[in-house]
């Protein structure tokens, strides 16, 4: 299992985060050429080394209309006049692009499917936030944040580069937003701005003090995005490290994002998870399957249920949930908003997995996919996917039992 570990001490931007992934191993030739596929003019990128309190990290630059476009993340407190980013206070002409405009050009470049619809959904969150802030339509708001170039260039880049990464779990540890006050096209705000608390989506924030923004909008809407859970650095062996580094020069702090690359640790202890259970004896049983899946898209690893006989001898369901720790409150939020029940419980516990990796054998009939369990590296269970056998099976109209039986047999003769 692949891990990302984005270790936000210093906060973070979209170019920070960017700049992190090139040092831990993104090619950059690739991410430009990806970038280049938007066919949005008027811009370039670079990368050079720079230091920051002593530590050597990567610094990605957008370059707008022959500048070098200042991005978000080097706001100064309010009193010394800085205005926000995307406020037209950049030495050049900033080049604002509608959310059509962008739709259109994400839809036109290089990114997957799965990479395009992604970044849609990123736009379309920020343009919301800044929509919700103005009492104003998605089509009224004025597009500062999210049509500037180089919030295009942060949000298609990080999409390119986290499909690159292809992580299985991406961990965010706790979000330093800085303090102070930070000055704006909208006037004097209180750090973080309203358009990065629109943007945590629960995400655990503090503050350590520092009298700047650390955490801009566009950071807060890539990482929120991708976060598989937020905490401290799970167990895993590091492969690779990246430092991305913002603009500001912090007195005692590196203004860096840090990310891990490395793979689950299999000999460390086993992954903790929480089970939470109820009884439910009173629901509608129609609304079960809808609850099952609002669980999973929030993020519980199983959800299923057992007929029970409960007291006054009534039948009843026992929904049982396994999950991360840091999904219980969430998860648990959601039973008591979408079921009748009126009580939970829940424990923590180990858990051991197997390794697990996706291999395509080819059968007379067609491919399919089969889930690979290890073990200390051997093989020890391998099943084909029955959503593949299913396609064939219908495509091919032969019986499903006879797709199965090729596909293991395919399987013992690769």
């Amino acid at each position: 299992m692949t891990i990302l570990y984005f270790d936000c001490f210093a906060g973070a931007a979209g170019d920070m985060i960017l700049g992190a992934l090139l040092d831990a191993g993104l090619p950059f030739d690739q991410l430009k050429r990806a970038l280049g596929s938007l066919a949005v003019d008027g811009w370039d990128v670079s990368v050079d080394r720079v230091i920051k309190t002593g530590v050597t990290a990567t610094k990605f630059r957008v370059h707008a209309h022959a500048h070098t476009h200042a991005h978000a993340h080097h706001h100064d407190p309010a009193p010394a006049g800085h205005t926000h980013a995307g406020s037209g206070a950049a030495s050049h002409a900033h080049s604002h692009h509608s959310l059509k405009e962008i739709e259109a050009a994400i839809g036109r470049s290089a990114l997957s499917d799965a990479g395009k619809a992604k970044a849609i959904t990123m736009f379309h969150r920020l343009a919301t936030a800044e929509a919700a802030i103005h009492g104003m339509s998605i089509d009224q708001v004025h597009l500062h944040e999210v049509g500037a170039i180089d919030s295009i260039i942060d949000i298609v880049g990080a999409v390119f580069a986290l499909e690159w990464f292809n992580a299985d779990r991406i961990v965010v540890s706790p979000l330093n937003v800085g303090g102070g006050m930070v000055r704006s096209a909208h006037g004097v705000f209180p750090v973080p701005a309203p358009a990065t608390v629109a943007l945590l989506n629960n995400a655990p924030v503090y503050s350590s003090g520092i009298q700047s923004e650390l955490l801009t909008p566009t950071g807060a809407l890539i990482l929120t995005e991708y976060a598989s859970a937020y905490g401290p650095v799970p167990a895993m062996r590091v492969h690779k490290v990246g430092y991305g580094a913002g603009d500001r020069e912090l007195s005692e702090t590196p203004n860096v994002v840090r990310v891990l690359v490395g793979e689950a640790d299999a000999s460390a202890s086993a992954m903790r998870v929480v089970t939470l259970e109820c009884e439910i004896d009173d629901m509608n049983p129609q609304i079960f399957g809808h609850l099952m899946d609002t669980l999973y898209a929030a993020g519980a690893l199983e959800v299923f249920y057992s007929a029970v006989q409960m007291k006054k001898n009534r039948p009843g369901t026992l929904m049982t949930i396994v999950a991360r720790p840091e999904h219980r409150e969430k998860l648990t939020d959601i039973v008591f908003r979408e079921s009748t029940t009126i009580g939970v419980r829940y424990q923590e516990m180990s858990r051991d997995c197997l390794d697990r990796e996706m291999v395509t054998v080819g059968t007379a009939v067609g491919s399919v996919r089969f889930k690979v369990a290890r073990r200390n590296g051997q093989i020890v269970n391998a099943q084909p996917e029955f959503d593949d056998l299913a396609k064939l099976a219908a495509e091919k109209s032969i019986p499903i039992k006879e797709i199965q039986a090729l596909a293991h047999k395919a399987w013992l003769e690769r």
